[in-house]
């Protein structure tokens, strides 16, 4: 007898690991599906849902967000949250990535380690019903964890899920899903709740800072942004590691384009300029890379710089700590947002049944 096939999100946290241990555990064949974020924050060595895949013993299937996640994020449909976090957006698209490889193994469903009210934009029911209808997938979106507190799916209506076998975990509380990990024997869930560096209001400044003054942006420039310091003056960005890994990936990093900075006979910062080489732009590089140095806080520095050879030098006098905080990227930037989707009472999803292929 063929066994039936369903994919399943898994991000490496504890949600998404439960529900896909119900699911095995009901017989049914498992394909682990993770979309490679470049806004992961869950392990600095690696994705959680590497580990958490063996942990498992399920096959994983792993997909890179790419440009088109990117475009998204640049003007996400239904808006960001605190921060630049388009959380439903985010979720429709996945679901999409993720329905598109299940027609391709042939699985009857999916699900997803989602909780009912566990995060306010994305997983309340108005959400939840949103992000089924957008992602065409209306009704065929099994979520074990809560199950029992939404209407049955497809996948529970034709018999291949024993709903008695599903939960009906509601809100913010983790004490059920712990009591569930012991149960499980379950030990490693690194990805902590919010492992989304949209989330963080530091970064969500330089993201749209980079938005505000680049039309194409590439997964090289959102790289680029987890490094350093970074500061805005006009059309120029200017970017100062904070230690020496961070100087060696600046160095390493730098393009035909681009200014480096560096003090030839004190220990400081390297500093990427991108943009025009305005005298001006220029200066304040050498300056910002003079302030975050050990030089003598009341002297000159003396800065080298250039493209591949640092073939340059200028005399720079220390800025103010009060003039460095009007440059840095961010300080005065307010988000503009999009109203999410108001929570509904309404307790019926649609009750269309289709295949996954349909």
């Amino acid at each position: 007898m063929t066994k039936v096939k369903a994919v399943g999100l898994l991000s490496g946290g504890l949600d998404s690991i439960l529900a896909t241990e119900m699911i095995v555990k009901q017989g049914i064949d498992v394909t682990a599906f993770n979309v490679r974020s470049p806004f992961c924050l869950c392990k600095k060595d690696g994705c959680a849902a590497v580990d958490a895949a063996k942990q498992l013993n399920v096959p994983l299937k792993m997909v890179a967000a790419g440009n088109a996640y990117l475009r998204m994020l640049r003007n996400p449909k239904h808006g960001y949250g605190k921060n630049m976090n388009p959380c439903i957006d985010c979720r429709i698209f996945l679901f999409k990535q993720a329905k598109k490889y299940a027609r391709e193994i042939g699985a009857s469903f999916l699900f997803t380690g989602e909780v009912l009210d566990e995060r306010p934009m994305s997983q309340h029911y108005a959400a939840l019903k949103l992000i089924e209808k957008e992602s065409g997938l209306e009704g065929k979106i099994l979520r074990p964890l809560s199950a029992r507190l939404l209407p049955e799916t497809q996948a529970e209506k034709t018999g291949l899920v024993d709903r008695t076998k599903l939960l009906d975990i509601q809100g913010r509380s983790r004490k059920p899903q712990f009591k569930l990990a012991e149960e499980f024997n379950i030990k490693d869930f690194p990805c902590p709740a919010g492992g989304c560096l949209l989330t963080c209001e530091e970064y969500a400044k330089k993201i749209r800072d980079l938005f505000n003054h680049k039309k194409h942006i590439t997964l090289p420039d959102i790289a680029l942004l987890r490094i350093g310091r970074h500061f805005r003056i006009g059309k120029n960005k200017i970017i100062v590691g904070r230690d020496e890994t961070e100087n060696k990936t600046l160095t390493t990093r730098q393009t035909k384009t681009e200014y480096i900075f560096e003090l030839p006979d004190i220990v400081g910062p390297i500093t990427i300029l991108q943009g025009p080489k305005t005298k001006q732009a220029i200066k304040t590089a050498a300056q910002l890379t003079a302030f975050y140095s050990d030089t003598n806080k009341t002297d000159q520095a003396k800065i080298c710089y250039g493209k591949e050879k640092h073939d340059h030098t200028i005399m720079v006098s220390l800025p103010t700590k009060t003039d460095v905080d009007k440059l840095r990227v961010g300080i005065n930037d307010k988000p503009k947002k999009k109203n999410p989707p108001k929570q509904q009472t309404t307790t019926s999803l649609s009750t269309k049944t289709h295949s996954l292929s349909s």
